[in-house]
């Protein structure tokens, strides 16, 4: 895992890509650095659970040169558990909100 949105696959980064999670390194406060660290904690338990799978979105990478797919087990986001938590936010693109 790199944090609550982002994780590494058979040598692949795959960024999630319906959501944003809090910034873990370098968190920009004591909040964001709680809750990314059990939205990481979260989302490395889920895709440790089981099967899942990765689909594609319209872009294929991000400037980063990350995978963006949304993952889901059963026809459920994963990402979307996550946001049920309130450890991340729905996401489509656009300007990310601060958790701070």
């Amino acid at each position: 895992m790199v944090d609550g949105d982002t994780f590494w696959m058979a040598g692949t980064k795959i960024r999630i890509a319906d959501i944003d999670t809090p910034e873990t390194h370098p968190p920009r406060c004591a909040r964001e650095a709680r809750l990314g660290k059990a939205a990481t904690l979260k989302m490395q338990a889920m895709l440790n659970a089981g099967p899942f799978t990765l689909t594609p979105i319209k872009r294929d990478v991000d400037r980063y040169g990350r995978k963006l797919r949304i993952v889901e087990r059963g026809g459920v986001s994963l990402g979307a558990v996550l946001v049920r938590h309130g450890l991340a936010r729905h996401y489509g693109g656009g300007k990310r909100s601060p958790w701070c």
